[in-house]
């Protein structure tokens, strides 16, 4: 089997979105955070690299990746100007649109690509949205193709921008591609206060930051029983009253000459006896 590999770069078109990997023919070298134009699906696009160069086989990259057009140039950056103020029209008209229509949707973003071949205006909804009408009226005045977008309500926070609970950008704005699935097991390993406002983001999700330090809380309570689980200590029940991670010890109420008593046990005891 032929293993074929490709100097590539990594260019993402949203920012913190996918990356997809572009060769390059050009002479003048490309520097990260540099703007790029780029061949996709929808038309010439206008990317960012992030990554690169990099050599790499097209197994690892899922596909053959296909040139880069070039740098953006003093041009290309006119254009881009354009396109960008021509699409906070388009944003603030679909607006008007979506309230005349009496759509329930929230109209977030749009963006032409670096050619116009393409419009893509981006909308968030709690509800399966029949925006065709719109569509039409859209294409009536911006005479190209248009595709309106829904995205979930983690990636709408992401797209606008949000300070989080730590008084920090929120995550998802600042540094994070990909979302985990964040469940509620993460909370209660961790615990913390089963408060869903707390916990949650403004996406109204589970915080992301809960799976920052799960594999940690996970080694140190590995062989540790649960909270008010029944065991078995010194040849006596005992049931587990608290569990504390930071101090690292164990809470017991174990009976002794007819009285409940509580007993402290560190972690180390249920490890040494796992």
């Amino acid at each position: 089997m032929i293993d074929l590999k490709a100097e590539v770069y990594g260019v993402e078109l949203e920012k913190l979105g996918n990356i997809y990997y572009y060769t390059y023919m050009g002479i003048e070298k490309i520097k990260l955070l540099e703007r790029v134009l780029v061949q996709t699906e929808n038309g010439i696009e206008v990317g960012r690299v992030v990554l690169g160069p990099v050599t790499m086989n097209f197994e690892e990259i899922e596909y053959e990746p296909k040139a880069i057009v070039r740098k953006v140039s003093r041009e290309d950056e006119e254009v881009i100007r354009e396109n960008q103020e021509k699409a906070k029209e388009v944003t603030e008209y679909s607006k008007s649109l979506a309230q005349e229509l009496n759509l329930k949707m929230k109209i977030l973003h749009s963006n032409f690509t670096f050619d116009k071949s393409k419009l893509v205006i981006y909308f968030g909804s709690d509800i399966r949205v029949d925006f065709r009408e719109l569509v039409k009226l859209l294409a009536k005045k911006y005479k190209t193709r248009i595709e309106l977008k829904q995205v979930g309500a983690r990636d709408e926070v992401k797209m606008m921008g949000s300070i989080g609970l730590c008084g920090q950008i929120a995550c998802c704005s600042r540094f994070l591609r990909d979302f985990s699935s964040i469940k509620m097991e993460l909370a209660k390993t961790q615990q913390m206060m089963i408060n869903t406002a707390k916990i949650s983001g403004r996406c109204g999700k589970l915080l992301c930051c809960l799976k920052y330090e799960n594999q940690f809380y996970e080694e140190v309570l590995k062989n540790v029983p649960n909270e008010n689980t029944m065991i078995e200590y010194e040849g006596v029940p005992a049931k587990v009253v608290t569990v504390n991670v930071f101090l690292k010890e164990v809470t017991l109420q174990v009976i002794e000459e007819n009285q409940p008593i509580l007993v402290k046990v560190p972690f180390s005891y249920f490890n040494n006896n796992a």
